[in-house]
C-alpha cells in the first residue's frame, strides 16, 4: 500500500490497461453507501418524496463542497508548514471536509427554506416537505460514519494517516506507509475504520430502537475523544496550527467535543420544537371505492 497505488484490470501493467486508485474507489464506495443508508432511513421514517429529494440533492452539494474544503484545509496546513513551497491545492483532511460539508449543507438548506421556497412558482422548488432537517439530523451522523470508515480504508491502501513504527510499542504492525520503506507501522487507519463502523452501529441502535435524537452529540463527542487519543500514535504529520503543543486534529477534536455538548442543549430546547416526526403520522386510510348501481 502506498500513495499512487493502482489496481489493474489485467496482469500486464505496461500495456496501457486501465487502472483505478484504491483510495478513490473506497471514497466513492463510502459516499454511495452513505446516501443509500440515508435514502433507506428516510423511506423507513416516512419522509415524503419532496423531503427525500431535497435533502439528498442538498447533501450531494454538501459532499462536493466538503471534498473541496478537505483539500483546501490540507493545502493551508502544507503552506503554513512550508511557505517556501507555495500554495498548491492537493491532499485532504477529514476535519476540513466535515466543516465544509456541514456549513455548505446548512447554508444551502436555509437559503432554500427561507429565500427560494417562499418566492418560487416552480412546483418542484416549493416547500412540500413533510419533514425538516431537524428530523434528519439524528441519523445523518450515521451516514457520515459509514462514508468516513470507507475513507479510512482508502487511507490504508493509499499509505496516509499511518501510525508510529510498531517496534516502539512492541505491537502488531503492517508496512502500510510508503514514506517508511521496510518499517512496520501501527495501522491506525484500520483502527479508526473499525471504530467508526462500531460507532455507526451504536448510533443506529440508539436511533432506530430507542428513538434517541441526540446522535450528533454522540458522534461529535465520541469521535472527538477518539481522534484526540489516536493522534498520540499517529505519525502522519499534518502541519502546524496555532502552536505545536497539540496536533491540528487534536485541536479540532476538542472543538468537536465542546460542540457536541452544546448540541445537547440545542436539540432539547430549540430543534426538538421544529421536528415534524413524519414517522408518527397516522397512515392514510385508503379511499373507499364508490359503488355504482347496476
Amino acid at each position: 500500500m502506498h500513495p499512487g497505488a493502482l489496481i489493474y484490470f489485467t496482469s500486464d501493467h505496461s500495456s496501457g490497461a486501465p487502472g483505478i486508485y484504491p483510495y478513490g474507489l473506497c471514497m466513492a464506495l463510502g459516499i454511495i453507501l452513505c446516501f443509500v443508508f440515508l435514502l433507506f432511513t428516510m423511506w423507513k421514517m416516512k419522509f415524503n418524496e419532496s423531503a427525500t429529494d431535497k435533502i439528498l440533492i442538498i447533501g450531494v452539494f454538501g459532499t462536493g463542497f466538503g471534498i473541496f474544503a478537505a483539500m483546501l484545509f490540507q493545502s493551508m496546513y502544507n503552506f503554513i508548514a512550508n511557505p517556501e513551497a507555495g500554495f498548491h491545492l492537493g491532499g485532504m483532511t477529514f476535519y476540513g471536509g466535515l466543516i465544509g460539508g456541514v456549513v455548505s449543507f446548512l447554508a444551502v438548506y436555509w437559503l432554500y427554506i427561507y429565500v427560494v421556497a417562499p418566492r418560487t412558482k416552480i412546483k418542484f422548488l416549493q416547500n412540500n416537505m413533510n419533514a425538516t432537517l431537524t428530523d434528519a439530523l439524528p441519523f445523518i451522523p450515521i451516514g457520515i460514519c459509514i462514508a468516513h470508515a470507507f475513507g479510512r480504508l482508502g487511507c490504508f491502501f493509499g499509505g496516509c494517516c499511518y501510525g508510529l513504527p510498531s517496534d516502539q510499542f512492541n505491537t502488531w504492525g503492517l508496512p502500510c506507509a510508503a514514506p517508511l520503506p521496510g518499517v512496520n507501522v501501527i495501522p491506525t487507519q484500520l483502527y479508526e475504520m473499525f471504530f467508526l463502523l462500531l460507532l455507526a452501529a451504536v448510533m443506529s441502535l440508539l436511533y432506530f430502537k430507542f428513538r434517541l435524537y441526540y446522535n450528533f452529540s454522540v458522534y461529535s463527542i465520541a469521535y472527538g475523544i477518539w481522534r484526540f487519543l489516536i493522534e498520540f500514535i499517529r505519525d502522519d504529520a499534518r502541519g502546524e496550527f496555532l502552536g505545536a503543543a497539540l496536533t491540528p486534529s487534536q485541536k479540532w477534536a476538542i472543538v468537536m467535543v465542546v460542540l457536541g455538548v452544546g448540541y445537547i442543549f440545542l436539540q432539547k430546547y430549540v430543534l426538538s420544537k421544529h421536528m415534524k416526526h413524519p414517522e408518527a403520522a397516522p397512515a392514510e386510510e385508503p379511499k373507499q371505492q364508490e359503488q355504482t348501481a347496476v
